[in-house]
C-alpha cells in the first residue's frame, strides 16, 4: 500500500492491551491505520521514529479536574491547568462543577463555564453538573446541555456556594437521575461522622487523619448504596481513600448494583508515615492514609473493585495551602497532581511489578469508557489520534517550580520518580505545553 498520510509514528505501540512493534498512520484527527508489518514503511508528510527507550501510548484521560475559573482563576485556570496536563500526557480532562464561581449547577453557569475553557485550552475539556440542594428538579436540564453528570458533596464541600445534600437529598438526586438515565458522582464523606471526630487540629498528620475516620467514608457509601439499590440510578465513587470500603463496595457490584468507583495517585503513591509534621501540601479530604490502606487499594484495582485512577487535581494559591503556619486544619485540602499523575502511579506500580498496560488501562481506556469517549482510551483505527510518547524508565525529579499549574506547590516536590512524557499529541498534532496554542476541543457529553 502506497498511501501518503499527514503522520506516521513508528516504534513500540500500545494496542489492544499489549505492547508491541507497529506504525501508527494519522490523517487528520484519526489514526486511519496500524501497521505491524516489520518490511512495510508507510509513508508520511511526517515520520516520527521512536527511540529504543520511547513508547506510544493513547492520551491519558483525566475525569477528576479542578479549574477553578472563573471566579477563583489565580487557585487554577484553564490554560494553566491544561498546560499542566498536556506536559503529563493527559489529552482529554473533565472539569469539576466547584470551585469556580459560579459553580456549575446550572444551564447559564455551564455556559460561563464553556466561554471561560474557549479562550485558551490546550487539551479537550468537558464538564461535570453539580448537585446541590438549590439544583434538584431542574439537573435534567444540565444533562440535556451536554454534562456527563453531576457532582454530591455528603459533607461540606469547603465553598459556601457549593453546598452538600443530606441524605434524604441525596435519594432525591438519584431518584430524579434514575428518571432521565443520567450519574450521581459522590464525595463520600459522612458529616455525622466527621463532627464525631473533630479534633483541634495542630502540625501533626496523624492527628489530621484521626479527624477523617475511614468510618466516614464507610457511612456515607454504605447511604449511596441504600440510594441506588432504592432507585436504580447510577453512581460513582468519587476519590476512594479507604480501603475499608471494598468489601461493601464489592458486594454491592456483585449485587448488580450500577456502582463504579475510583481512587487516585497520592494514595496509589504517598503515605501517612511519609507527611512530615506541619507538610500541608499533602492534604486533602478524604486523607492520604497509612501504607497497609495502600496496599489494599492497589488490591482493589488488581482484583477490579476499584475502576480507575483520576488526580483530583485540587490546587490552590500557595497562601492558602500553607495557611495556618503548618496546621492541617486550617490549611486549604487538595492535591495539585494534574501534570505527575502518569509518573506518580507507573513510579508506584513498577515498584509493585505491575505492568505500565494495567496503569494505562486504569487512566486511558477504563476513564474514557465512564465517561463515554468513544474513540478515546485506546489506539485503534478510527480512533482519535491523542497519542502519548513516553520514557518509562527516564528518571524524573520533580521540582515544583518547574511545573505548569498556576501556583508552584506539589506534594511530590523532591520526589524522585520514573517515566518521562516526551511528547503528546492531540488530533494528530503535536501540543507545545509552553506555547499560547489552544487546540483543545469543548466536549458535551454525547
Amino acid at each position: 500500500m502506497t498511501d501518503s498520510y499527514d503522520l506516521v509514528i513508528r516504534g513500540t505501540v500500545l494496542l489492544e492491551g499489549a505492547f508491541r512493534p507497529a506504525q501508527v498512520a494519522i490523517v487528520g484527527d484519526s489514526v486511519v491505520r496500524i501497521s505491524d508489518a516489520a518490511d512495510e514503511d508507510l509513508e508520511g508528510a511526517e515520520v516520527r521514529v521512536l527511540a529504543d527507550d520511547e513508547l506510544l501510548l493513547p492520551g491519558i484521560v483525566d475525569t477528576h479536574v479542578h479549574i477553578n475559573e472563573p471566579g477563583r482563576t489565580e487557585w487554577e485556570g484553564f490554560a494553566t491547568a491544561t498546560r499542566a496536563a498536556a506536559a503529563g500526557g493527559v489529552t482529554t480532562l473533565i472539569d469539576m462543577p466547584l470551585n469556580s464561581i459560579p459553580p456549575t449547577i446550572s444551564v447559564a453557569a455551564l455556559e460561563v463555564k464553556r466561554a471561560a475553557a474557549a479562550e485558551g485550552s490546550a487539551v479537550d475539556v468537558g464538564f461535570w453538573g453539580g448537585a446541590v440542594p438549590d439544583s434538584l428538579g431542574t439537573l435534567e436540564q444540565l444533562w440535556d446541555a451536554g454534562v456527563f453528570g453531576f457532582k454530591a458533596f455528603l459533607s461540606p464541600s469547603g465553598v459556601d456556594e457549593f453546598p452538600h445534600l443530606s441524605r434524604e437529598q441525596l435519594f432525591q438526586a438519584l431518584e430524579e437521575i434514575a428518571g432521565f438515565g443520567g450519574l450521581l458522582i459522590v464525595h463520600a464523606e459522612d458529616p455525622a461522622v466527621l463532627d464525631r471526630s473533630a479534633n483541634d487540629g495542630g502540625v501533626n498528620y496523624p492527628h489530621f487523619v484521626e479527624s477523617r475516620p475511614p468510618e466516614a467514608e464507610l457511612d456515607a457509601i454504605r447511604s449511596v448504596i441504600d440510594g441506588v439499590r432504592a432507585t436504580g440510578a447510577r453512581a460513582h465513587i468519587l476519590h476512594l481513600s479507604s480501603a475499608a470500603a471494598l468489601p461493601m463496595l464489592a458486594a454491592a457490584r456483585a449485587e448488580g448494583l450500577p456502582i463504579t468507583v475510583e481512587t487516585c495517585p497520592h494514595y496509589l503513591s504517598l503515605d501517612e508515615e511519609h507527611i512530615p509534621d506541619g507538610a500541608t501540601q499533602y492534604k486533602c479530604c478524604p486523607p492520604i492514609r497509612d501504607a497497609a490502606n495502600q496496599d489494599a487499594l492497589w488490591q482493589g484495582l488488581l482484583d477490579g473493585t476499584i475502576d480507575f485512577i483520576v488526580t483530583d487535581h485540587s490546587p490552590s494559591t500557595a497562601e492558602r495551602k500553607f495557611a495556618g503556619d503548618g496546621d492541617f486544619q486550617v490549611a486549604w485540602g487538595g492535591i495539585a497532581g494534574l501534570q505527575l499523575g502518569l509518573p506518580a502511579v507507573w513510579t508506584a506500580a513498577r515498584s509493585r511489578g505491575i505492568p505500565l498496560e494495567r496503569v494505562v488501562g486504569w487512566m486511558s481506556t477504563a476513564t474514557a469508557a465512564f465517561a463515554g469517549l468513544d474513540g478515546k482510551g485506546a489506539i485503534v483505527e478510527g480512533g482519535r489520534a491523542d497519542v502519548v510518547v513516553f520514557a518509562p524508565e527516564a528518571p524524573l525529579h520533580v521540582d515544583a517550580a518547574k511545573l505548569l499549574h498556576r501556583n508552584p506547590v506539589s506534594a511530590y516536590d523532591g520526589k524522585d520518580l520514573r517515566g518521562v512524557v516526551r511528547s503528546t499529541y492531540l488530533a494528530g498534532r503535536i501540543v507545545d505545553p509552553t506555547s499560547d496554542a489552544h487546540p483543545g476541543r469543548l466536549l458535551s457529553r454525547s
